[in-house]
């Protein structure tokens, strides 16, 4: 896995352990990945600005900064890059809070090395950080997303979404006209089950919304008690030249 100009992917790994910090980037040198290091909040916060990573890994608890406040700093400077936790804690509680505070994904320790690898790789191809691929591009109604620029444009104007935005908002759009339940979202958008926590699933489509349909015909709609289901506004079409299977085929609609 490369960068788009073929350049090794940027990692930085921040953890006040120096034992796991050096296994993690044994581990990650290993796939070929360029791999800077920081022991402590401040330190990873001017890392950050110096080398500008593709994707982060993130101790919560760190000597000086917790790492929510670290995520704050570095994604003030830094909005895109995506972020994996690392956590000793496994509560619901903390899930939701690193998740709502921007982090894109959250592992628990102990983890195996590959679980990370793995991972971060999903991060990264949410990120649009890899090498780019022919046919990338989604289409529903006039809304476009390109799976490997991460950029969103609705009739024309490009709309800014966080990693996790992205991918909730691709998965609709690949499923087009189809309602999907907050379970099936779950699974395919963070990969493992809250324990029925599905609000985290409410609060990001809540951002999609004022991001894609704020002042605008709405796509994205709720049939309560089954799930959410995105599809072309009234009256609204594809952009010219445009292509894309979710956009482009019609499957049955659901009726919202």
């Amino acid at each position: 896995m490369t960068r788009a100009d073929g350049s090794p992917v940027r990692v930085l790994v921040v953890d006040d352990e120096p034992n796991l910090a050096e296994l993690l980037t044994s581990a990650l040198r290993y796939e070929g990945w360029d791999v800077s290091t920081a022991l402590d909040g401040q330190s990873a916060i001017r890392t950050a600005r110096e080398v500008g990573p593709d994707v982060i890994v993130l101790d919560v608890m760190l000597p000086d900064l917790d790492g929510l406040s670290v995520l704050r700093r570095i994604r003030a400077t830094s909005p895109d890059v995506p972020v994996l936790f690392l956590t000793a804690r496994d509560t619901v509680e903390d899930r939701v809070a690193g998740l709502t505070a921007g982090g894109d994904d959250y592992v628990t320790k102990p983890f195996s090395l590959e679980e990370v690898v793995a991972r971060l790789r999903g991060l990264m191809r949410r990120g649009g950080a890899t090498a780019r691929r022919e046919d990338s591009t989604v289409v529903v109604g006039d809304l476009v997303l390109d799976e490997d620029s991460h950029e969103v444009f609705r009739g024309g104007d490009p709309i800014h979404l966080s990693a996790t935005e992205f991918e909730l908002l691709r998965y609709l759009m690949r499923n087009a006209r189809r309602v999907m339940s907050k379970a099936q979202i779950l699974d395919r958008v963070w990969n493992y089950d809250f324990r029925g926590q599905a609000n985290i699933v409410e609060l990001y489509i809540s951002y999609l919304r004022r991001k894609i349909d704020k002042g605008r015909a709405p796509m994205i709609h709720t049939l309560r008690g089954v799930g959410y289901v995105i599809k072309p506004a009234e009256g609204a079409s594809a952009p010219a030249g445009g292509t894309g299977s979710a956009g482009s085929t019609p499957d049955g609609a659901a009726k919202a």
